[in-house]
Order: structure tokens, then C-alpha cells, then sequence
């Protein structure tokens, strides 16, 4: 077996923008695999800033990773344990390696175009007039779940943007989840918790920064509405402290992206932990290219979990491939009678 690992530099289609910042790029990395004439391909889709594994060594793990790929899957898991963007493309990389179709990684109900998969509408930050639009083209699309990210323009800019989807759209109607990506003061937190709850939000993710754990377990205890745990996910890599995570803040739920908690694998961890606990959860992607993904809606899907998954992202970029994955009503779709446009030789 043959491995190679190529960087690909995805283009957003605007700048778009988190509380961390605007981005108007996305590094990311493909594993292709080798054998007997096949081919597989795996993506490791890391966020420079966010991601656990984002450390000056990562192309030398690569390099690494390709070198010894004779290990197998599940010892360069265990090997990679700090690389979980890199675990996860080795999964997948093998895993489409050892399919019929390098694309098909794991055939369904949703992969033969007969089930669809339920997502959240994304809602970039912007000024108010370019949120507004964006809100008003998801309900147009469709969409009965939105994801609003906060904490970058005027709070009180936010809740009016709030109070004019409850305005025109029921709870029943739209359900509302907001990311605040740790962007609440401390000590504000609870207060901000507080007002949003007016308008009968589904959730809220990580309205503090990581690693206040004595404060999120506070918050979790103090909250009206659920709090979902995301970037504090990051970087907890045995399965023993993701436990003690778990039982010392008590969300209500996790969200959980392979790219940044170790690939398949690694998510199953994390959902076992959290229906030991009574805590409950939904996968997004991580901005990956199609490829990562095709990757992970297909492997969702199998999950049958029925609520509103985070995965609608294929569209941000221009120079993305283009796949069978398709949004129509908020939900995603595998269109079979659509080809990829991929040639392994374009990487």
C-alpha cells in the first residue's frame, strides 16, 4: 500500500465571518491511498486556531502517517491520538479504499437517494441588514431549524435580530439554535443566557470560553434552556477524561464534529459517554471540502438520529467538488443520478 498527503486551499465564496474572526480561506489536507490499483481518499479537515492538532509539526504527523500507513488503521488511530483531524482521515481514507466506489463509503437508504437527513440553516455573522438576509433566505429555502452565530456585532443588534424572526415565525415553526463560540464575558453569561430565553431558543453552544469548567457547570445547572458543549470538546482525548468532562459540567447536549474529536471513532466515544449520561447530541461538520463532508453525512445518516444535524456546508466555496450532496427544504439529500467531479490527478 501507497500513501501521499496533498494541501488543498478552499476558497470562500465571501468572507465569513465567527467571533474568532473573518475567514476568506480554508487550509485543508487529503491522505490518498494506494493498492492493487485503487485508490482511497480521506480528508483531514483542520481549522487553523481551533483545532486541537493545529501545531507546527502537523505536516511532518503526515508525513509520518503516509510513511508507516503498513501499521493499519486502527494502530495509526491509536498512534494519532493528538491528531484527531488526521485520525479521522485516515478512517476515512481506508474505509474508502476498501469500498467499490472510492466516494460510497457507506450505502443506505440516504446514499440510494431514497432518505434524506434533516440540518440546521447557518446564519453568518455580519452586520445586521447581511444576517437579516441570510435568516430571510433560509426560511425561503425552506429551513425549520436555523443556527444563528453570536457575539460579534452589538448584543442588543443580536436580540432584535431574534425578536424579528419570533416576530413572524412560532417555536413550532422555526427552531432556533445560537452559537456564541465562547464569546460571553464570565460573569455576563448567565445574564446573556437570560435575555436570550425570551424568545424560545432550542439551544445555545458554548457561551464561554473552554476550560471555565467550574463556570459551565454552573451555567448548565442555572440555564432556561439547553446549553450545548462544542469547542470544550476539543482537545480531550482519552476516553477517561472525556468521561470526567462529561460528569463534572452536565450539559444538556454535545455537538460533536469528527474533523476535531477523532474521526469516527472518536465521536462514537463521546455519544456512548453521552447516553450513559442522559445527555443528548447531533454531529456537524467542521468546514470541510464535499469530500470530508460526503464522508460524514453518510456515516450520520446511519446513526438515525433524528434531530437536525450541522452539516450543510458544501456551498461555501468556490473551488469546492462538486458531488450528489444537494439541500432542498432543510434537509440533505444524496442525489445519485449526480456525479462527482473529482480527479484524483487535480490534488
Amino acid at each position: 500500500m501507497k500513501a501521499s498527503y496533498h494541501q488543498y486551499i478552499l476558497d470562500f465564496k465571501r468572507p465569513s465571518g465567527t467571533s474568532r474572526g473573518v475567514m476568506t480561506q480554508k487550509e485543508t489536507w487529503f491522505v490518498v491511498l494506494e493498492q492493487n490499483g485503487k485508490k482511497g481518499i480521506g480528508e483531514c479537515g483542520i481549522l487553523r486556531g481551533l483545532s486541537a492538532d493545529d501545531r507546527l509539526d502537523y505536516e511532518d504527523k503526515l508525513q509520518w502517517t503516509c510513511d508507516n500507513i503498513h501499521l493499519g488503521k486502527e494502530a495509526l488511530w491509536n498512534a494519532l491520538l493528538e491528531y484527531p483531524s488526521i485520525q479521522f482521515g485516515i478512517e476515512m481514507a481506508f474505509q474508502s479504499l476498501a469500498s467499490e466506489n472510492p466516494f460510497l463509503l457507506f450505502p443506505s437508504a440516504f446514499t440510494r437517494g431514497e432518505k434524506s437527513i434533516p440540518i440546521n440553516g447557518l446564519i453568518w455573522m455580519g452586520d445586521e441588514q447581511f444576517m437579516k438576509e441570510q435568516i430571510e433566505d433560509k426560511l425561503a429555502a425552506g429551513f425549520h431549524c436555523i443556527k444563528l452565530k453570536i457575539g460579534a456585532i452589538d448584543f442588543d443588534k443580536e436580540l432584535q435580530l431574534l425578536r424579528f424572526i419570533r416576530e413572524n415565525f412560532s417555536p413550532e415553526q422555526i427552531e432556533i439554535r445560537v452559537d456564541a463560540n465562547g464569546a460571553f464575558d464570565l460573569n455576563e453569561a448567565l445574564g446573556k443566557i437570560n435575555q436570550l430565553s425570551e424568545f424560545k431558543l432550542y439551544s445555545i453552544e458554548q457561551p464561554i470560553q473552554k476550560s471555565n469548567t467550574d463556570r459551565m457547570a454552573e451555567l448548565c445547572k442555572s440555564t432556561p434552556f439547553p446549553i450545548a458543549l462544542d469547542e470544550e470538546l476539543i482537545g480531550v482525548f482519552t476516553i477517561e477524561e472525556k468521561e470526567q468532562l462529561l460528569q463534572k459540567i452536565q450539559p444538556q447536549y454535545i455537538i460533536l464534529k469528527p474533523s476535531f474529536v477523532g474521526g469516527f471513532k472518536g465521536t462514537m466515544e463521546w455519544i456512548m459517554l453521552a447516553e450513559k449520561y442522559q445527555i443528548g447530541w447531533w454531529i456537524t461538520s467542521a468546514l470541510e471540502s464535499n469530500i470530508g463532508l460526503n464522508a460524514i453525512a453518510q456515516w450520520t445518516y446511519l446513526l438515525d438520529n433524528p434531530m437536525p444535524q450541522g452539516l450543510g456546508t458544501g456551498a461555501l466555496y468556490t473551488n469546492n467538488f462538486n458531488c450528489p450532496l444537494t439541500v432542498s427544504e432543510g434537509k440533505l439529500w444524496y442525489e445519485s443520478s449526480l456525479d462527482w467531479e473529482f480527479e484524483f490527478e487535480q490534488l
